[in-house]
């Protein structure tokens, strides 16, 4: 039995990519203009997300949906406190909470890790694959808009433990096409991540005021006012 959960995803998850790329935090993200602040606060924000949902993948690592495609290589928490000491120093735990709108994600993943384990399937398509794909190309913009050396202060985006990006993404869509899950199921999914890329959106929406405090009004309007017609959304989900 073949799910094709993947090629779901990926199809029906296109028209939510697309949106998440065209908030302005975003936008102005991919023209390469990155305010220090505002980064290390959508840092600290997945800093929570990813250790609420790594831990919400491991207690379920026997489960038969997610131990099929349970790859801890992926595990971004270790990298995210990395960043957090760039940024924040060593007393970084006192100075970050998550924002409201991190705590509404946080919150979907403790609820359906408590009630349906196997949406957590939607969370984790969403995130790893944009981080492995897309946030290859946020890494060196960040890299390159706040003079960074090597990954200092973008840890998150350096996935050590998997050295050949594109092959590893191959394995995991392969996984997860492969998974015995009847239609229903994989279309809870597929909703599910599509909820998991408004939840990122509202997320980076948050810093919005921040970014425009930064950079002035006019100048986020005239970074902001093109649509961006999905230039990650080709290389990858």
């Amino acid at each position: 039995m073949s799910s094709n959960l993947a090629i779901k995803l990926r199809s029906g998850t296109q028209q939510a990519h697309t949106s998440a790329e065209n908030v302005g935090f975003m936008k102005c993200f991919l023209k390469g203009v990155v305010d220090r602040d505002c980064f290390a606060k959508f840092l600290s924000n997945l800093y929570y997300i990813y250790s609420e949902l790594e831990a919400a993948i491991e207690s379920h690592a026997d489960y038969p949906v997610i131990s099929a495609v349970y790859f801890p290589e992926l595990n971004r928490q270790a990298a995210l406190e990395k960043d957090m000491m760039f940024y924040y120093g060593d007393n970084w735990r006192e100075q970050v909470t998550p924002s409201s709108a991190a705590q509404t994600y946080i919150d979907r993943i403790r609820e359906i890790s408590a009630n349906e384990p196997a949406l957590l399937l939607g969370h984790a398509y969403t995130r790893y694959m944009g981080d492995l794909s897309g946030g290859q190309m946020l890494q060196k913009i960040a890299q390159s808009a706040l003079k960074l050396s090597g990954y200092e202060g973008t840890s998150f985006y350096n996935f050590e433990r998997i050295p050949d990006k594109k092959a590893f993404k191959d394995k995991y869509r392969q996984a997860l096409n492969e998974l015995p899950i009847d239609d229903a199921t994989a279309e809870r999914i597929v909703a599910e991540a599509n909820n998991a890329f408004g939840l990122n959106l509202k997320m980076a929406q948050e810093l919005e005021g921040s970014l425009i405090k930064a950079l002035g009004q006019v100048v986020f309007n005239n970074l902001t006012r093109s649509q961006n017609p999905g230039s990650t959304e080709i290389t990858a989900i």
